[in-house]
């Protein structure tokens, strides 16, 4: 197995330049980093991450707290988030918090134990344990999609905007009773998406309905109960957005459940949008999420964190795209954006 010397010998330099070049502890002259990279790549040498992390007080490691398993949205934010790890020389360390307080700050310390550099978290709706260890042990921390006040660098989605603009459009469209099947209390995706649809009610002159806001917890079942709610009222909605793409499954169940069809007898718009959204049936009018620019954009936050510990706190909202299809009973277009 080759070493830092054997190294150092091919390319003709000190094993202190080596070390420079592996761990940017010190400036080298281009031509000299060039060579040294060469004779690693000829040797095959590689470098002791354990011995590198002793030199420069990092392990080059991030590790990210988020509920991949149970939330089909976060699968692509942690490809953005470990293809912008890679870009950069990182790892990374994944943990599922499942969306629970408790498992969450638990998931915390042992990424923070792992000694990973930082850490990048999509918060539970009860994130007080874990923001308290965060901050008691000065943990470099990024937050993403669900946001945590102004105190932390965090990063997600314009929310309000684009829930107000698929309520903007149900209503252009004809519809006076427009339901909205929210996600989970406490989450600030949440709070944010209610407040677009109130506001695009308000832009349209048509009257917030309490009856017309049903919690559907984030996840399909929920969604599911919430929308055989919404029908049930004395004078249902005739165009229905929902929240997330889980929440999407879980409406699309219940109206087919209660024998309606999508758009002729229920208009459905959608936050967040599905790979095989045009193909499904009906194709379904949606907010696309950047979900892995989301993911890379919180690396990029967290390694200015690291580069600079002193620097103001961040927050970045991304744009979304509105994807018209057939699901708010619109006719088909040549164009689905």
């Amino acid at each position: 197995m080759a070493t830092m010397a054997d190294v150092a010998r091919r390319a003709g330099v000190s094993v202190a330049t080596v070390s420079h070049v592996l761990n940017e502890t010190r400036p080298v002259l281009p031509g000299t980093r060039e060579a040294v990279l060469e004779a690693i790549d000829a040797l095959g040498y590689t470098p002791n991450t354990l011995a590198r992390s002793l030199v420069t007080a990092r392990t080059r490691s991030i590790g990210l707290a988020v509920s991949a398993t149970s939330n089909p949205y976060f699968t692509e934010i942690l490809r953005g988030v470990e293809a912008g790890a890679l870009e950069h020389g990182y790892g990374l360390l994944v943990a599922d918090p499942h969306d629970d307080p408790v498992h969450e700050r638990k998931a915390v310390q042992l990424l923070h134990e792992r000694r990973v550099d930082g850490l990048i978290v999509a918060a539970s709706a009860e994130p007080g344990a874990m923001i308290d260890y965060l901050t008691r042990h000065r943990v470099p921390a990024v937050f993403l999609d669900r946001l945590v006040g102004d105190a932390h660098d965090q990063v997600g989605a314009d929310n309000a905007f684009h829930v107000e603009q698929l309520v903007l459009h149900l209503a252009d469209l004809g519809h006076t009773r427009i339901g909205l099947v929210a996600g989970a209390p406490g989450l600030s995706t949440t709070e944010e998406r209610i407040a677009g649809y109130r506001a695009g009610l308000r832009r349209r002159g048509l009257p917030f309905a309490p009856e017309l806001l049903a919690g559907g917890d984030s996840e399909a079942d929920g969604a599911r109960a919430a929308t055989h709610r919404l029908l049930a009222a004395a004078r249902p909605p005739t165009g229905l957005v929902t929240g997330n793409n889980a929440m999407t499954i879980g409406a699309l169940r219940a109206l087919e459940e209660a024998g309606l069809g999508v758009p002729d007898d229920m208009a459905l718009v959608c936050f967040d949008d599905f790979s095989w959204g045009d193909v499904f049936s009906p194709r379904l009018t949606a907010i696309a999420q950047p979900s892995r620019e989301i993911g890379a954009t919180a690396v990029r936050l967290l390694l200015d964190r690291l580069e600079d510990p002193a620097r103001p706190p961040r927050t970045v909202r991304l744009p979304c795209a509105f994807v018209h299809r057939t699901s708010c009973g619109c006719a088909p277009s040549p164009s689905t954006t």
